[in-house]
């Protein structure tokens, strides 16, 4: 299996994931089997066909997020020394070519993808054009509008 790359923080996130899951989603998903059985005949129960595929999804997240944090590569920016160049957790500064409007993202691993929050997943087309590039490069990024050009104004590691 390959490794899976993810920050300090989001590994604590799958983490904190897990245990809720665990401790809290199986339980309340057991507990709601429980007593939709006891409304009776379960061929026409709703509510335990619902209660079955909740547990169902419960326990594919836990067997999901154990493989991925089993085969994971916790990585912290902060110990990063990439001499400057844009590779996994870096927080890269870019300028639009076009409009000249800053953008400031950090590259992380898919499950902790927020665009919202700055952060971008390492195989999105844009940190895939970034990956390897300099302060002062260019990265021309396909996107579904056309080509668009951004040019790196800094790359940190923190």
């Amino acid at each position: 299996m390959a490794t899976i790359p993810l920050t300090r923080r989001g590994a604590e996130l799958l983490k904190t994931e897990l245990q809720r899951l665990k401790s809290v989603e199986r339980h309340a998903a057991i507990q709601a089997i429980a007593e939709a059985r006891g409304h009776g005949d379960l061929s026409e129960n709703a509510e335990y066909e619902a209660a079955k595929d909740k547990q169902a999804f419960v326990e594919g997240r836990i067997a999901e997020i154990e493989g991925k944090l089993a085969a994971a590569q916790v990585i912290d920016p902060a110990s990063l020394d990439a001499g400057g160049r844009v590779v996994f957790g870096a927080t890269v500064e870019l300028e639009d070519e076009a409009g000249g409007q800053r953008v400031t993202y950090q590259i992380v691993g898919d499950d902790e993808a927020d665009l919202k929050q700055g952060l971008i997943s390492i195989s999105s087309p844009i940190a895939r054009a970034l990956i390897g590039k300099e302060s002062g490069d260019v990265a021309d990024v396909q996107a579904p509008g056309g080509v668009k050009s951004y040019e790196i104004v800094d790359v940190r590691y923190r």
